[in-house]
């Protein structure tokens, strides 16, 4: 399965058309991506990032949304966890 992390576009480190790149900001952790797919993407926005390359911008809700699926998604799994250890024990 493949994922793809909203991250939010802190600065712009090179704005070559095929070797763009910014560093981005997940929950508090920057990276450097590549952005030549979305080179229209500005500084405090928000990009889809897949393997290190920023695949599509997307507005604030729609990735404070995606970020609060994700957390309960690990709430469930968590959740599911321990009650997987409960009935073998």
């Amino acid at each position: 399965m493949c994922l793809a992390v909203p991250g939010r576009v802190v600065r712009w480190l090179n704005r070559d058309a095929t070797f763009a790149q910014a560093e981005v900001e997940f929950e508090g952790v920057r990276r450097v991506c590549h952005m030549a797919c979305v080179p229209d993407a500005e500084e405090g926005e928000y990009v889809i990032v897949h393997a290190g390359v920023a695949i599509n911008r997307l507005n604030e809700d729609e990735a404070r949304q995606t970020l609060e699926d994700f957390a309960r998604l690990g709430e469930l799994d968590a959740s599911l966890r321990e009650a997987s250890a409960e009935e073998t024990t």
